[in-house]
């Protein structure tokens, strides 16, 4: 592969609740963007916002992330979703491109949708280093 840039491609990493207005950075054209990417729909995994211990936690609570971890389609999910993701960041990659946005919404925007966009951003980070940059957004859960 031969890139034709030297700029990094930010990817830009958002999750959503389907309950609230979706987040207009997702297909935004201004600072940059270019006004699509992909939006993921995290609604048919298992949602641990139905189990009463895991109400108040979110995707980034280690707890939440071992459940999801532990479920079957959780991974094939994340398998198919990555590949394309990752075809992707390769031709945006090869042809210079610097900007691709890529949603992921649940129910509330607290678990599934936060879990995988974190697991997204470590995936390409570790693929791609030096190459992509990650910004991860969570649009309904508090600044930690």
């Amino acid at each position: 592969m031969i890139e034709t840039s030297q700029t990094p491609l930010t990817v830009e990493v958002t999750s959503f609740s389907y309950k609230r207005e979706l987040p207009a950075r997702l297909f935004s054209s201004s600072e940059g963007r270019h006004g699509g990417g992909f939006v993921f729909d995290c609604r048919a995994l298992p949602n641990p916002g139905r189990l009463d211990h895991f109400k108040t936690q979110t995707g980034l609570d280690t707890e939440v992330i071992a459940y999801l971890m532990a479920t079957p389609e959780v991974h094939v999910f994340k398998d198919h979703v990555f590949a394309l993701v990752s075809a992707s960041v390769e031709n945006y990659l090869s042809r210079g491109f610097t900007f691709l946005s890529v949603g992921f919404g649940c129910t509330g925007g607290q678990h599934r949708s936060v879990f995988i966009t974190e697991q997204l951003s470590i995936h390409l980070r570790g693929i791609y280093s030096g190459r992509v940059l990650t910004n991860v957004h969570h649009s309904n859960l508090p600044l930690r």
